[in-house]
């Protein structure tokens, strides 16, 4: 029997809400699984991945296994990752969920979307991408105590994304190290006050609230020095019509949000103007991604 798994990038912390919000968009890493005579790991599209016991979709399945006292069968593993990795859209929790659900499916559904959660959540460190990815949509979650309390909202579809995405990689461990261990108590409130607009900003229509809602002092100002030509990147895209612009992840991508009506010529003025960046700060091109919402996560054939 072969099992097919598709995982949505994802946007974590939407600006203002720091390792707490997510958001899910169309673009698909896919797994496949079977089991075979020995440990087999492929990829269909070439990228780099580990091919031996340390591949990240190969150990999650593995925890799901230990987790509920199953021995893990030799699988033939076959991936295909467009999801660019290191690049804050969220290519680690896509591996993480994509082993969890495989095996979950090989073991007849053993463990509820609850319990994957906070499965994924325990190796990933934090849930503000596997969340999304495994519901889709605009997620807010907490972890504490090793449990996760996650809401899930659909987002307007009268909405459209632009993930510009640098050539270069920014380690996640990189990003959190030029953070501050503690911040001013009015930065907390500043970013607490408008993570608290982004579901009405996303969800309800309120796309008068975007900019505001996606302002952020807790992460962003510290992260964009890593990032050459992120500070461009955020001007084109406000001056091509985005109504919200924010550091996806931990970066490097830079994600622009704009309303469908005004796709065509947002994605256009986007296009010209980024080619005009390249060579920029060290920054020799940018990938630009047109996207949308994905409203329902991972799935499973």
């Amino acid at each position: 029997m072969k099992i097919k798994v598709s995982v949505p990038a994802t946007s974590a912390n939407v600006g203002s809400g720091f390792d707490a919000l997510g958001l899910a968009v169309t673009l698909y890493n896919t797994v496949t699984f079977e089991e075979s005579d020995k440990l087999d790991i492929s990829s269909a599209d070439g990228t780099r991945i580990p091919r031996n016991e340390s591949n990240l979709v190969y150990r999650s399945a593995r925890v799901l296994f230990d987790r509920v006292g199953k021995k893990m069968p030799p699988l033939k593993i076959v991936q295909t990752n467009p999801i660019p990795m290191a690049r804050g859209l969220g290519s680690s929790s896509a591996c993480i969920i994509a082993g969890l659900l495989g095996a979950n499916r090989m073991l007849g559904e053993i463990l509820n979307t609850q319990e994957l959660l906070t499965l994924a959540t325990g190796i990933e460190g934090h849930p503000d991408n596997v969340a999304p990815a495994l519901l889709g949509g605009l997620t807010s979650s907490v972890f504490e105590d090793g449990q996760v309390y996650s809401v899930k909202r659909d987002v307007d579809q009268s909405l459209c994304f632009a993930a510009v995405v640098p050539d270069y990689k920014l380690l996640t461990e990189a990003a959190r190290a030029a953070l501050p261990a503690q911040v001013p108590h009015k930065d907390a409130v500043y970013n607490l006050s408008r993570a608290a607009l982004v579901p009405a900003a996303f969800c309800e229509g309120r796309h008068d609230l975007l900019a505001i809602a996606t302002e952020d002092r807790l992460h962003q100002p510290y992260r964009l020095p890593l990032m050459p030509g992120a500070k461009e990147v955020f001007a084109l895209a406000k001056d091509c019509g985005a109504k919200a612009v924010y550091v996806s992840g931990a970066g490097s991508t830079v994600m622009a949000v704009a309303e469908r009506a005004d796709a065509e010529a947002f994605y256009a003025g986007l296009q010209q103007g980024l080619e005009g960046l390249e060579g920029l700060d060290g920054c020799e091109a940018f990938t630009l991604l047109r996207l949308d919402a994905d409203n329902v996560g991972a799935t499973v054939e």
